[in-house]
């Protein structure tokens, strides 16, 4: 009768509120960080709902505690899918199956190592960047939602995905360490390497601006505006004249600032009279041949000393150094 008691015993299963609770908590990994244990007590108090729900007794709670207070560290976002695994571990030790200290602990560091390296390449290497990108250009148009958006965005992805990370971590248990020795995550981490560098590719001609205009190779005078372009000379002797400016008069003096623009020519006026001048600087012979050629090349200078294991300290003091003495000689 005894066993027959204890085989209908009911199961002791992790409900959707403690393992939403595991989520939340796991929010602090980093809140206790040591260097003689780095995130164990972060992840000790991230599974105390777990211990709370299936252990009772003191002694077992003891033991839960001392086997979660070993050494821990990864990617604090790719710690989920780890917890989801142990929760489903514990579950299964709970109910009485063979899973021992050195099985819980084997799984945690087998994992934590290949997930360490995923997190950088997609969220400090891809998410971050191109939302921060996104909303540091509504910022500087003065639109508030910049800030706003950057902040919502990103801790929707982030929470989003340490959920459904951790929720695919206990479904599928000790099974998710096979996708990892597949090779799952390093294609992850290669795809999300790749996407970064595109975006951070598109990026390169928004945010970094070389002008080398003032390096001037010819000048040359293309005539009077009055005999190039006659609507704007009569637009200007309207405006100067105190006359009535029709509508017609306005629409063909700004078609020919226009086209003025486009042919890239500049107005000098030298006494009563306003000459066209064609000058060719350096900046518009590299934009012929490639425009955003320059910051390209500033940006491959910069990868290849930080390859050289030049320290990114000092590579932006010689950009100010640089900037500072072309400023003053007239190049910039």
């Amino acid at each position: 009768m005894e066993g027959t008691d204890s085989a209908q015993a009911p199961k002791l299963t992790l409900s959707v509120s403690d393992r939403r609770k595991v989520w939340l908590r796991s929010t602090f990994i980093q809140g206790a960080m040591n260097y003689e244990r780095m995130q164990a007590l972060g992840w000790c108090y991230s599974m105390v709902p777990v211990m709370h729900r299936l252990w009772r007794q003191d002694a077992d709670r003891s033991a839960f505690l001392k086997r979660h207070l070993e050494f821990f560290n990864t990617h604090p976002y790719l710690v989920s899918p780890i917890l989801g695994v142990e929760m489903a571990l514990e579950e299964q030790r709970a109910n009485g199956a063979e899973v021992d200290d050195e099985a819980i602990q084997g799984v945690k560091i087998g994992m934590m190592g290949p997930l360490a390296g995923v997190g950088d390449p997609i969220f400090w290497g891809t998410l971050r960047p191109v939302l921060g990108a996104f909303a540091a250009a509504l910022a500087l148009s003065a639109n508030m939602l910049g800030p706003a958006i950057f902040f919502l965005a990103w801790n929707a992805i982030r929470l989003a995905f340490t959920w459904y990370t951790q929720e695919l971590g206990y479904r599928q248990g000790s099974n998710i360490t096979k996708d990892l020795s597949g090779g799952m995550m390093q294609k992850v981490t290669t795809g999300a390497s790749i996407l970064g560098m595109f975006i951070m590719g598109v990026l390169i001609p928004r945010w970094t601006s070389i002008d080398l205009s003032k390096l001037v190779f010819s000048s040359t005078s293309m005539g009077t505006v009055a005999d190039k372009f006659p609507a704007l000379d009569t637009l200007t002797g309207l405006v100067n004249g105190g006359g009535a400016i029709t509508a017609e008069a306005l629409q063909n003096g700004l078609s020919a600032l226009s086209s003025i623009s486009s042919s890239g020519y500049s107005i000098v006026t030298n006494g009563n009279v306003a000459q066209l001048v064609n000058t060719v600087t350096l900046q518009s012979v590299l934009n012929q041949l490639l425009p955003g050629l320059l910051p390209l090349g500033l940006t491959i200078v910069c990868i290849v000393l930080l390859k050289r294991k030049v320290s990114p300290i000092a590579i932006i003091f010689g950009l100010f150094a640089v900037g500072i003495l072309g400023a003053l000689v007239g190049i910039f």
